[in-house]
């Protein structure tokens, strides 16, 4: 299916999910770190390269830099030193052919590029996708009121944040798990959470924002902005407990936000991809990707990609890398998902179930359509 890979590989992305890359020099003790989502070290003797991640790195990074596929790390990273930060990440970055990243701000490294650097390096459109917990944590930091009018100057903040923004993130997974209570809390609720809060603050404690009664009620109000809502979902690092971030757990949820008619969309998924399709088969306000998921599977992206596409509506799936680090991620992210999907979909052309053009239309829509409907893009 030579015409469809050449299609697939002609798409200018929309990666609706993803954050900035780093710009600075990376040790390889840093790399490794940063290609794994474990926040433990590597066991003594062993590397993160001997890993699906490791080895498209080095098969599918490596021609970009300018050497043969699969070199010893030794031989990429002291490669990678050479031609230096700027151009080696420039290079990986437009090489991924994406021509537009929105990018979730939550979560910056001293070293990642801004937004107008990130823009600049990749030749792409960057747009913002605001995190909900980070602005609720940014309100609670000003110090600028009581408890009682937290709901008023985080209602407020956000707005302010968001005017921008083409959407907004919930790490509730992270911070608490999707078994939440669905229903939003009271005023007085909020107002009580408000000021355990500070009082935790004052006493010492870090200004993160855990409480389920103000996750609900930051989730809400991004609810109420009408943007779409994205959603962590599956794998992530330890401190996502993946026992409750699958999706299924997010029914009562999506339930009650389905009048308000705002996309929810369910990121990652893995290894939950089949449980996000169900959703997404079921809600009419339900999309799904399998970002960050096929740069870590590598040579088996194709199954998780062909999961994904078993129940869900085409119209409901879109492309994502949720690459965040080295630019590696950004560009293994599009390369994977479009080879994964050229296989898919070429494998059920051959087989007879699926014309050739059907195929092509698919992949732009997951590829590039259904991001720039659902986030308005023009």
């Amino acid at each position: 299916m030579a015409d469809l890979g050449a299609a697939v590989g002609a798409l200018a992305l929309v990666d609706h999910h993803v954050h900035q890359a780093l710009g600075g020099e990376v040790p390889r003790a840093a790399f490794e770190e940063q290609i794994s989502e474990s926040d433990r070290p590597a066991p003594p003797g062993t590397t993160q390269f001997d890993s699906q991640l490791g080895f498209a790195i080095r098969r599918w990074c490596a021609p970009v830099l300018g050497l043969p596929p699969s070199v010893p790390a030794e031989e990429y990273l002291a490669r990678r030193a050479e031609l230096g930060p700027e151009q080696a990440t420039g290079m990986l970055l437009r090489a991924a052919g994406v021509a537009c990243f929105l990018i979730d701000t939550g979560y910056v490294l001293d070293t990642m590029l801004t937004l107008p650097e990130m823009a600049t390096a990749a030749g792409a459109q960057v747009r913002e996708i605001v995190r909900l917990e980070q602005v609720a944590e940014q309100v609670i930091a000003a110090g600028d009121g009581t408890a009682a009018g937290f709901a008023a100057r985080y209602r407020d903040a956000l707005a302010g944040r968001t005017s921008q923004a083409l959407g907004v993130k919930s790490i509730m997974a992270y911070r608490h798990g999707l078994d939440f209570d669905p229903d939003p809390p009271g005023p007085a609720a909020v107002a009580e959470a408000a000021g355990r809060w500070l009082r935790e603050i004052e006493a010492g404690g870090a200004v993160r924002v855990t409480d389920q009664v103000l996750l609900r009620h930051v989730l809400w109000a991004g609810v109420d902005r009408g943007l779409p809502v994205q959603f962590h979902t599956g794998f992530g690092d330890p401190d996502c407990d993946l026992r409750r971030s699958d999706p299924l757990w997010l029914r009562g949820f999506l339930e009650r936000c389905e009048p308000r008619a705002v996309p929810v969309m369910l990121l990652h998924c893995y290894p939950f991809q089949r449980h996000a399709a169900a959703l997404a088969q079921a809600y009419p306000h339900v999309y799904l990707d399998v970002g960050m998921t096929l740069h870590y599977v590598g040579a088996r992206a194709a199954a998780v990609v062909a999961e994904s596409l078993e129940l869900a509506p085409f119209g409901k799936v879109l492309f994502s890398s949720d690459a965040a680090g080295p630019a590696e991620l950004h560009y293994l992210g599009a390369l994977l998902w479009r080879r994964a999907t050229a296989d898919v979909l070429g494998g059920w052309v051959e087989s007879g179930d699926w014309s050739a053009a059907d195929a092509i239309r698919v992949a732009q829509m997951s590829g590039v359509e259904n991001a720039r409907r659902v986030y308005r893009l023009p």
